[in-house]
């Protein structure tokens, strides 16, 4: 087995053993940046993407890597791609893209996502159809994983 790949099992398996540590504050914020997103697409005359809880697996358990490194990246040197890491959640998509940063508060990522270029481009995409949102919390940092595709 790679370094790597032991070390992508570790973190999953603190993911799960933590599951009891993953409490309200991280489900409302993922409620509040999922609110956020399809509030963002209504106002563009986009409809609201459904839900997708093999993405929200995915965008978590990368959300629990970021956290483990105190900052925020789309992968870590051993982690698997986000294409592969989607499968392996069970998503099933055409095609997939990816949110990531660090903040205090699901409004302020909110904000960061939508003043840049390329993250608002990923919300406002008009091809997807489905979100899954992974928030972990290290110190007073929420580190936040959305995960878009087009469902297939």
């Amino acid at each position: 087995m790679r370094i790597g790949t032991r070390l992508w099992i570790l973190v999953v398996a603190g993911v799960m053993l933590c599951a009891s540590a993953y409490g309200q504050a991280a489900l409302r914020a993922e409620r509040d940046l999922l609110a956020a997103v399809n509030q963002a697409r209504r106002a563009q005359g986009l409809p609201a993407l459904r839900w997708d809880e093999s993405l929200a697996v995915a965008a978590r358990r990368h959300a629990a890597v970021m956290a483990e490194h105190g900052q925020a990246q789309h992968a870590f040197e051993g982690e698997p791609s986000l294409s592969a890491r989607a499968k392996e959640a069970g998503a099933h998509f055409s095609w997939l893209s990816e949110n990531v940063t660090q903040g205090p508060t699901p409004e302020f990522i909110h904000g960061q996502f939508m003043n840049s270029p390329n993250h608002r481009a990923n919300v406002l995409d008009r091809d997807m159809d489905s979100i899954g949102v992974g928030v972990m919390e290290r110190g007073r940092q929420l580190f936040a994983v959305e995960d878009f595709s087009q469902a297939r």
